[in-house]
């Protein structure tokens, strides 16, 4: 017998139906004689439904007041859960984030879990084999006693948050998809579903744009050392050993992977926009003076790159932010042009980051080489380098992007190789 979270996310909640099919996964593992809490998503486009309904009330809202409106959502979905799993006879209950409870910061839309009570949950398993069904993405904050919520994808954060506080054998994430893969399948035909990654490598993953896992759910399931799952839910209930291995991928300890690959995988994001500062004083201040507004905006920096001009006096400054927030960014650096002193702003919104990941290059030399070598006999340009222990990103042209992760994921054998 096992202690088990099982998550499930919007589209595996989207209508009735699907909640059912989620009701027989859940029923399948309590039949098996495990103690099962459930978290769950609101269903598929209810929160953007909600959203919208906040800024049609009005233009400028309190947040608290919208936190109480957006985590509506996934309490509907626990109720309805709660209503099929007892109509096929497994005793459940739904609770909300408020009545565990989970204490959450006071940054209403982005809260963070401070700590969880589980006692109450594992109590209900040893004396009814109750089924928790517990609505995610929202908690309480407890000075003030208002709802909050996590910010998107905030139900993963609930799952591992709950698994640590309930000390869970497993966190399953069921998801629309069943596993995680060494690069997008839908720009990789030939990618291959990886048995075990690191929790280092899927916080690469998760924060250079994969989609599947948020990265504070990652950061918990590491320093807690929860086992993590990442599974389809559109996989048949009955099909499925609730004793054996699941199918999908084990996000776990780098210690856990007897055979780890030099590189793991290959990750892209399009949502890239560069910005050159051309000839400014190379003079202690000046970079404060340029990413000091940028962090007062909320605009996060990613790749910097400085060169210095040939006489020492003068240099250039490249970096990165979010596509989306690329118009912010240089009406901030052109306000502050005066106290910044720049010859020139330059930027492009058509770029995009490749990153290859993988622990294997702790241990390896070349690796990085071996991918610029490949990307120049292609044609395709590096704007920008970028390197870490376990990773090293590129920033190219976006019109190359497909081309270039399909050579990388070639160059480094994950075409054919499964890890175990």
């Amino acid at each position: 017998m096992a202690r088990l979270v099982m998550k499930f996310g919007g589209t595996s909640v989207a209508d009735i139906e699907r909640i059912r099919n989620v009701a027989r996964h859940v029923k399948r593992e309590v039949g098996a004689g495990h103690e099962v809490a459930v978290i769950v998503s609101a269903m598929a486009g209810k929160t953007n439904e909600l959203v919208a309904w906040c800024r049609e009330a009005s233009a400028v809202y309190d947040a608290d007041e919208y936190d109480a409106v957006v985590a509506s959502g996934e309490q509907v979905t626990s109720g309805l859960l709660a209503i099929c799993l007892q109509a096929m006879g497994v005793n459940a209950r739904s609770w909300q984030g408020w009545q565990l409870p989970v204490h959450t910061s006071d940054a209403h839309g982005s809260a963070r879990i401070l700590d969880i009570n589980g006692k109450a949950l594992i109590e209900r398993f040893r004396q009814d084999r109750e089924v928790a069904v517990i609505a995610g993405f929202q908690g309480v904050h407890k000075d003030t006693n208002r709802i909050t919520t996590l910010g998107r994808g905030g139900s993963d954060t609930s799952a591992v948050a709950v698994a640590a506080a309930i000390q869970a054998d497993r966190c399953d994430i069921y998801t629309d998809v069943d596993g995680i893969y060494t690069s997008d399948p839908r720009v990789v035909p030939r990618a291959r579903r990886l048995e075990k990654i690191a929790f280092e490598e899927m916080l690469e993953y998760a924060s250079l744009g994969a989609k599947v896992m948020q990265v504070r759910s990652v950061e918990l399931g590491m320093v807690h050392n929860v086992r993590i799952f990442v599974r389809s839910s559109f996989d048949r209930p009955e099909d499925i050993d609730p004793h054996g291995t699941p199918p999908g991928t084990l996000i776990c300890n780098e210690e856990d992977i007897v055979e780890q690959q030099v590189v793991t995988g290959i990750a892209f994001s399009k949502d890239e926009a560069q910005i050159s500062i051309r000839r400014v004083q190379d003079k202690p201040g000046v970079a404060a003076a340029i990413f000091g507004p940028l962090a007062e905006a909320n605009i996060n920096v990613d790749m910097i790159v400085q060169n210095v001009s040939a006489d020492g006096a003068t240099t250039d400054l490249t970096f990165t932010v979010p596509a989306a927030d690329y118009d912010r960014a240089t009406g901030v650096l052109a306000k502050a042009k005066d106290k910044i002193g720049y010859e020139r702003l330059d930027g492009a919104n058509d770029i995009a980051k490749v990153s290859v990941i993988g622990i294997g290059m702790r241990s390896h030399a070349g690796v990085a080489a071996k991918a610029f070598r490949a990307l120049a006999e292609r044609g395709i340009n590096i704007r920008a380098i970028t390197t870490s222990e376990i990773k090293f990103s590129v920033l190219i042209d976006a019109a190359y992007t497909e081309l270039a992760v399909r050579t990388l994921h070639s160059l480094y054998d994950l075409d054919t190789v499964r890890h175990s």
